[in-house]
């Protein structure tokens, strides 16, 4: 309890917040590297992922890839790109992105893959070309997938981001990485409270926005009141 109402103190001291390396530096250089990495993994595997959802070739790919990116070890991938790219922010971007497309591709491929195919055979059979299916029938069903991976995408990659202060000096893990170093603990702990509360943030934002998205569930109408008869009561 000690630990926490420190870190408390550290996050409120307002001496912390300001100058280039204080919270709002390092907390946009976090949203920074976050944004690139997700809208990267985005332009890639969405269209890639809807491809094969769309046309059946090289699902296997999509399982592969999942299992792949969840079995590497993170720390040890950002210190691999580090060393093949130097030191900067190079190696932990590339680490991220090996990270954040799998989720993307799977939601991509499964949103497009579960469209109704009574659905889609009836669009092709009304001469509808296939990309007029694919943008009327099934992206439209692949929405509510393609948010709920954007959210586990987003929620990867703010968590891995701190990672990032390993190879250089950018984002809330430099606290994390200072304070284990100095054995700030009031710092340490701090720094992860700003990454769990920039989480849940982008996670209630990315959520709103897929609620505006996608159309709410129509209210099943009341059963018509049925009249009970004398022969009933």
């Amino acid at each position: 309890m000690s630990l926490l109402i420190a870190a408390l103190a550290w996050l409120t001291d307002p001496s912390h917040w300001g100058g280039d390396g204080g919270i709002w530096a390092r907390l946009f250089e976090h949203l920074l590297v976050t944004a690139g990495v997700v809208a990267v993994a985005v332009a890639v595997a969405v269209p890639v992922g809807a491809l094969i959802g769309h046309t059946g070739r090289g699902a296997f790919l999509v399982p592969f890839s999942v299992g792949a990116a969840r079995s590497l070890p993170t720390l040890g991938l950002v210190t691999l790109a580090a060393l093949w790219l130097g030191i900067g922010l190079g190696g932990p971007v590339v680490a991220l992105l090996v990270l954040a497309v799998p989720p993307m591709l799977a939601a991509a491929h499964a949103g497009v893959a579960s469209a109704d195919r009574t659905t889609v055979d009836a669009a092709r059979a009304i001469g509808l070309t296939e990309w007029q299916v694919f943008t009327r029938v099934e992206l439209p069903h692949a929405t509510g997938l393609l948010v709920e991976g954007l959210r586990s995408t987003v929620l990867q990659v703010v968590a891995t981001a701190t990672l990032a202060a390993w190879t250089a000096d950018a984002g809330l893990g430099r606290f994390l990485f200072a304070g284990l170093k100095t054995r700030d603990w009031a710092q340490m702990i701090g720094g992860a409270l700003l990454v769990v509360a920039l989480a849940l943030v982008l996670d209630l934002l990315v959520l709103g926005a897929g609620r505006l998205l996608l159309p709410g569930d129509p209210q099943p109408a009341p059963a018509p009141a049925t009249r009970i008869g004398p022969e009933e009561q």
